[in-house]
């Protein structure tokens, strides 16, 4: 079976998850300066079978592109480009902080830890 990455990019940082082989489960794998997060993936992918790399799509609540949308759009073409043979998909990642924010409340992760971006 393969894997699947996911990515929530930012233009300092992304962060990225991966599945199971099995692509059961998603656990965080690391956060990585994201003018090194080309280099990283194509690292990654090198050493482990990737099928689809899944990039969150950031809107606003009212449905339009956000304000990094088009650094979004620039990365996917990117990802395209250097993985021809993977399926690059966007994910609509609308509330995903909020519920990973609540997800670490009902973890028990102190507020000052929570801050930490990385």
């Amino acid at each position: 079976m393969t894997r699947i990455v996911a990515l929530d990019y930012g233009s300092k940082r992304t962060g990225i998850a991966v599945t199971d082989e099995m692509q059961l489960i998603a656990t965080p794998l690391t956060t990585i300066a994201t003018k090194e997060l080309m280099v990283f993936l194509k690292d990654y992918i090198s050493k482990e079978l990737v099928s689809c790399i899944v990039v969150g799509d950031p809107k606003t609540m009212a449905n339009l592109p956000s304000q990094i949308s088009n650094a979004v759009n620039q990365f996917v073409k990117l990802l395209i480009q250097n993985f021809p043979n993977i399926q690059i998909d966007r994910y609509d990642e609308r509330f995903t902080s909020s519920m990973a924010l609540q997800s670490m409340i009902d973890n028990g992760i102190p507020k000052m830890k929570r801050r930490i971006k990385s």
